[in-house]
């Protein structure tokens, strides 16, 4: 007889053992190869692998498969995002060299708190069906990033390279280790390289920037020695060469991946068969621009997915211009500034013109950057993908197997075929009739471990109250109202008199207040967390001229506001 403590390890593993296969049976599967849906199709998964893909009535179950049923639902590899840098939040303090704001909020914090709370920028990938991401720049810590993500189960995979091989230096960025560095010559472009070695990085980046008034091939015998280096190394080369003729130009040096579109000139046949021969990756990031465009304008379109799945305390900052006097002139800019402008136009116009030529496109985003948030900007860049003209058929492509080709990744992702690892999304709706469909995933699978979207994203109070306050000063009604019950109570704080009761009680009336004041503005002057009470000092403004003050005491159960106290 065993002992209670060998049968106990017995059953524990008989348990772990039972998990780890997986059958998904009778789902709408997406093929992204031949840009089919298969209906009434089980996959079989063992570990992280897919074992067994094809009709449901050919594939055998094994007898000890936990199953999931997916009758009705469609089956997609997880998408990857093919451009962010982990180095920045997203934030409005995130890029002092765009927007110099250390005197208000130093950079080093905004770095600290990155660092501090990548674990739960990693999970907001998973929620979000974004099983891959590629960082293409960052410091040499980028490396260590690498190693605890493709370690961890709730991380997306991630393939990185340390900073930019550049031919320009931004300033007041980290210079203990810093994320891009200047080559003046051939030879420090080289040894550059051969720096990152060590590291084992997945490709390398050269940020190809030409001065005003220089000619595009003035530095060009830099980038040649840096994408020489990489390749007799067996290294890619990604290259950040928005303008026509930089683009050109490292193209036919050899770069291997365009991380930005060209956005100076329609590109012309030559050049898109310059980069269909060359078999380039054309990563087209068209949204990055608008993240800048509505934090110096202070012009906030967020949308209710990101203001649903994009880190809550990133995301208010980039309304702090409106409390911060003097600090940026945003209504300046606001009257000077036009987007979407002639480039984005171009931009648009490139993308669909690669895709049409048969180049290979990846979606990416350039996450990290102020106002382009991680994870939760993804799903704008493939609706400006759609806007493009690109077919839902193509964009799901791009968003999936083309980066794993252009990295040299495809052998195991990409696609949902026997031997690949088993990275997939389920969804309640089918993104090619609606690609809205990918902005709400059902399950995510990760290197064969099931994910649902409660388990990845936190809910705390303070949590809850941050995301009401961001939708609040986006004036979007739907996710003001989703932290709350529906049966939240709101009272006068002095008199204890019930204002308001019920979420449509307060549809009724902050639907009216967003209409007669779009200008509406609420800091948090001062917070306080005990337990499940948020206590908010606040400051409201863009009500005419008035500015109102309050204390603004929120209680929270079960995750969701059941009860405010305001005092004015």
């Amino acid at each position: 007889m065993k002992s209670p403590c060998l049968l106990l390890a017995t059953l524990c593993l008989t348990m772990s053992a039972a998990a780890q296969t997986i059958c998904i049976a009778h789902v709408n599967m997406i093929d992204v190869k031949k840009n089919v849906t298969l209906t009434d199709q089980t996959i079989i998964i063992d570990k992280d692998r897919i074992v067994a893909t094809g009709p449901g009535v050919k594939v055998k179950v094994p007898a000890d498969a936990t199953v999931i049923d997916g009758t009705g639902k469609y089956l997609m590899p997880g998408m990857t995002d093919a451009h962010i840098h982990f180095f920045q939040s997203g934030g409005l303090y995130t890029r002092p060299d765009a927007m110099n704001l250390t005197a208000y909020y130093p950079y080093q914090q905004d770095q600290e708190y990155v660092k501090k709370h990548l674990g739960d920028l990693m999970a907001r990938y998973l929620a979000c069906g974004i099983t891959t991401v590629y960082d293409v720049g960052g410091p040499m810590g980028n490396f260590d990033i690498r190693e605890k993500a493709n370690h961890d189960t709730a991380a997306p995979n991630a393939w990185v390279t340390g900073p930019l091989v550049s031919t320009y230096l931004p300033q007041r960025l980290d210079e203990n280790d810093p994320p891009i560095v200047k080559v003046t010559t051939p030879e420090e472009a080289k040894a550059l390289v051969q720096k990152e070695l060590p590291h084992h990085p997945d490709f390398i980046k050269i940020w190809y920037i030409v001065y005003p008034g220089h000619k595009a091939d003035s530095t060009l015998p830099i980038v040649k020695a840096a994408i020489a280096e990489s390749h007799a190394n067996g290294l890619k080369v990604a290259v950040h060469a928005t303008q026509y003729e930089t683009a050109k130009l490292a193209v036919a040096a050899g770069a291997d991946i365009l991380v930005h579109s060209v956005d100076d000139a329609v590109m012309d046949p030559g050049m898109l068969k310059l980069l269909k021969d060359k078999q380039v990756l054309y990563i087209p990031t068209l949204k990055v621009m608008g993240g800048y465009y509505r934090a110096m304008t202070q012009i906030q379109p967020f949308t209710t997915h990101e203001l649903a799945y994009g880190d809550p305390f990133v995301l208010g900052t980039l309304t702090d211009l409106q409390h911060m006097p003097g600090a940026y002139d945003y209504m300046g800019t606001r009257a000077s500034i036009h987007f979407p402008d002639k480039a984005d136009t171009i931009m648009a116009t490139n993308l669909k013109l690669a895709q049409q030529a048969g180049v290979l496109v990846a979606a990416g985003t350039d996450a990290g950057n102020i106002g382009t948030l991680h994870a939760a900007s993804f799903l704008e860049d493939l609706l400006a993908m759609q806007e493009a003209g690109l077919s839902n058929y193509e964009i799901i492509r791009d968003a999936t197997l083309n980066a794993a080709i252009g990295f040299g990744k495809e052998k195991d992702y990409g696609s949902i075929e026997k031997g690949k690892i088993a990275d997939l999304i389920l969804l309640d709706k089918d993104p090619v009739k609606d690609l809205h469909a990918l902005g709400d995933v059902s399950l995510t699978i990760h290197r064969g471990k099931v994910f649902k979207k409660e388990d990845l994203l936190p809910v705390t109070p303070e949590i809850l109250a941050q995301q009401q306050l961001n939708a609040y000063n986006a004036g979007n009604l739907e996710a003001f109202l989703a932290p709350y019950s529906d049966s939240v109570k709101i009272y006068d704080q002095t008199s204890g008199q019930l204002l308001l009761q019920g979420k449509e009680a307060m549809r009724t009336s902050y639907g009216k207040l967003f209409k007669v004041a779009p200008a509406l503005h609420c800091q948090v002057v001062k917070r306080i967390v005990s337990g499940n009470t948020v206590v908010d000092e606040e400051r409201v403004t863009g009500m005419q001229d008035k500015v109102l003050t309050a204390v603004v005491i929120y209680t929270i159960d079960h995750n969701k506001i059941i009860k405010v106290a305001m005092g004015m």
